[in-house]
């Protein structure tokens, strides 16, 4: 049975019942969404709470639409309504919790720029634990993973921030 695993050779003591392929979709797009939104809505001066309803949000309503467009797809691949449902589900539920977890960051600290580090801290991080675990699972080579990832992400992450500014600098 898949999963996530312990260690391998345990007696399969499931940490996640739900297979990485599962969660890995809406992990990556919540980690990186949300560390990008935190620091382009905290370069154009957004408001706290307009940052956690924006997590919200995109929590809430982009993940629903994503779920479901991944739902469609897999139903068109002719895939068992089970696993579709599961697949469905399972990203949904991660990007949700992960979402969360960076409000409770917003909320958790009151100086802005504190809340942006340990914010993108705790996204490298995620990003960083969930790219070595597809790496090793798949066998290949984990730090030229991890610079990968951490390329692309950082790119968004930076756009994200050049968009901020602008808006905070051009726009009215």
């Amino acid at each position: 049975m898949d999963g996530l695993y312990l260690q391998p050779g345990w007696r399969k003591y499931r940490v996640l019942a739900l297979r990485l392929p599962t969660v890995s979709f809406g992990a990556v797009s919540a980690i990186v969404t949300s560390v990008g939104l935190i620091v382009g809505f905290g370069a154009a001066g957004i408001s706290k709470p307009a940052i956690i309803a924006g997590l919200l949000i995109i929590g809430l309503a982009d993940n629903l639409t994503d779920s479901l467009s991944i739902h469609i797809y897999q139903e068109s691949e002719k895939l068992e309504q089970h696993s579709a449902l599961r697949s469905t589900l399972g990203n949904f539920v991660t990007r949700f919790v992960i979402s969360l977890s960076f409000v409770i960051l917003v909320l958790a600290f009151s100086s802005w720029n504190t809340a942006v580090l340990v914010s993108a801290a705790w996204g490298v991080s995620l990003l960083i634990g969930l790219t070595w675990l597809v790496a090793k699972s798949r066998g290949a080579n984990v730090i030229a993973e991890i610079i990968k990832h951490m390329t692309v992400a950082a790119l968004v992450i930076a756009v994200s921030r050049m968009v901020g500014m602008f808006i905070s600098t051009y726009v009215h």
